[in-house]
């Protein structure tokens, strides 16, 4: 072995440090973890065992058991069983919690009952982001993504699903059963009697098996989503990006600054769609950065008419591009946008040149809707590029100017859309990346929720160490 590093003999004696701080650089990111803890006042953030009973077994302060959790997030550990291995063999561990290694079971407990508690410190942090000057701009780009839940997708139903298994367990019932006519043909042996009795075994089970769907199948039908899952009661089955495939989980809303990249505000929820999403995000984003005018750009899944409506009245400017939903323009007839519209006169032209007058008002879906229309249509030389029908009718929503101004921004502003992808992006796939392929550990929509945001404090408080160093962190933190 000569010529190489050589390592020491392990029956030697060493004589390690007394002091656990020798061991811990001055910049380790668990210092910052320490200072953070220690500065929060968990009587008034809610966490349950502040003040110790007078009577029983000594319990851990709930500041040890959150330090043990930040550091397991910001270090990729979530397991309870984990996190309990690391406190018995890791020296950071050691130095944070001071040698206490508390078991599995209290360390799952502390993040299942303290969910409020936590998601409370996440957004102290935020706020203490804010007092660090990391968050002046009043600009956020807003995404959601699915995560999946400990919820597998067999023991997940909706309608479509509980239909499809139930005429897979007919059709393979029928088949045993033909099998056993053929059987009952054939000249008796003790093979045909194995067979049979396989056979019979094999019908009784899948008949059990069409009992059991049954009763899901009323349970089911009583939810107002027409959805159960069987695991994780709270999770639900969610289309993805991916052409035909799907996931079983939470879609989580985060709210992302555009200049340092922090995730502003969160919320997990578990609709499938962005749609009803953006008022609700930009809002909570708008509140925790306590400024009067925010601008928050989104991708096409959360153009709703009633959602930019909102933000509008609460002085949030939204750009995002409008869906392709017309079957006109996918067929190669003219879409709505080909026809041009003068505010002054109220009317439509359209790209023959005709004008399209205001015909009648109706109401859809809670919208207040005009019609425009023009008689021109029937002598149309280009009518066959414009409409099927007799006449080419325009609709136009009574506050339709703010689509018009959204639509507007986008074309004098298209730089946007990147901005905004290489701004919301980069969160998802850092916590992605942290949680491995199984994602959420917790079941249930608040714990999952608590879960969450550790991912989310564990995220921006890496974040704020890349951008400022430990040192300057924890300055201001004590300050």
């Amino acid at each position: 072995m000569r010529r190489f590093v050589e390592g020491t003999d392990r029956g030697q004696s060493t004589l390690f440090p007394e002091c656990l701080g020798d061991w811990i650089s001055e910049d380790n990111p668990v210092r910052v973890i320490d200072v953070f803890v220690d500065e929060l006042d968990l009587a008034e953030l809610g966490f349950n065992g502040v003040e110790p009973e007078v009577t029983g077994r000594p319990s851990y302060h709930p500041s040890v058991l959150l330090k043990l959790y930040i550091y397991g997030y910001l270090n990729r550990i979530q397991s309870s069983r984990r996190l309990e291995r690391e406190a018995g063999r890791n020296v950071e561990v050691m130095w944070l919690t001071g040698r206490l290694a508390p078991d599995h079971k209290t360390i799952a407990d502390f993040r299942k009952d303290n969910g409020t508690a936590i998601r409370k410190v996440c957004a102290r942090f935020v706020a203490l982001c804010c007092m660090m000057g990391l968050l002046t701009q009043a600009s956020v780009a807003i995404d959601g993504s699915k995560f999946k839940a400990v919820n597998n997708r067999d023991k997940n139903f909706t309608r479509a699903k509980m239909d499809r298994r139930m005429a897979q367990i007919e059709e393979s019932v029928a088949r045993y059963l033909q099998q056993l006519d053929t059987a009952d043909r054939q000249e008796p042996s003790e093979a045909l009697k194995t067979k049979t009795s396989h056979l019979k075994e094999k019908i009784a089970k899948l008949k059990e098996q069409m009992q059991r769907l049954e009763v899901l199948r009323v349970q089911m039908l009583a939810t107002p989503d027409q959805q159960i899952s069987l695991t994780d009661p709270d999770s639900r089955s969610m289309a993805t990006s991916g052409r035909g495939s799907g996931v079983v989980g939470y879609n989580v809303q985060v709210a992302v600054d555009t200049a340092n990249h922090l995730i502003i505000t969160h919320e997990v929820t578990n609709v499938g769609t962005d749609r009803s999403q953006l008022s609700a995000v930009a809002k909570q984003a708008k509140a925790t950065l306590e400024v009067e005018n925010l601008d928050a750009v989104a991708d096409r899944g959360y153009f709703s008419s009633e959602q930019i409506l909102a933000c509008e009245k609460a002085g949030i400017t939204v750009t995002l591009p409008k869906p392709m939903t017309s079957h006109s323009k996918a067929e190669g007839r003219f879409g709505k946008q080909d026809f041009r519209y003068l505010v002054a006169e109220d009317v439509y032209v359209c790209p023959a040149g005709e004008r399209l007058t205001y015909s009648f008002t109706t109401k859809e879906n809670g919208l207040v809707l005009y019609r425009y229309s023009t008689n021109a249509c029937q002598s149309c030389a280009i009518k066959n590029s414009c409409t099927t029908g007799k006449e080419r009718r325009i609709t136009r929503w009574e506050h339709e100017h703010i689509l018009d101004a959204v639509q507007r921004r986008l074309d004098e502003h298209p730089e946007k859309m990147r901005q905004r992808r290489e701004t919301v992006e980069h969160p998802f796939g850092t916590i992605k990346a942290r949680m491995g392929a199984t994602h959420f550990l917790m079941k249930t929509l608040a714990r999952v929720a608590a879960e969450m945001a550790l991912h989310v404090l564990a995220y921006n408080m890496t974040r704020v160490m890349n951008i400022m160093g430990t040192k300057p962190l924890i300055a201001a933190m004590r300050a």
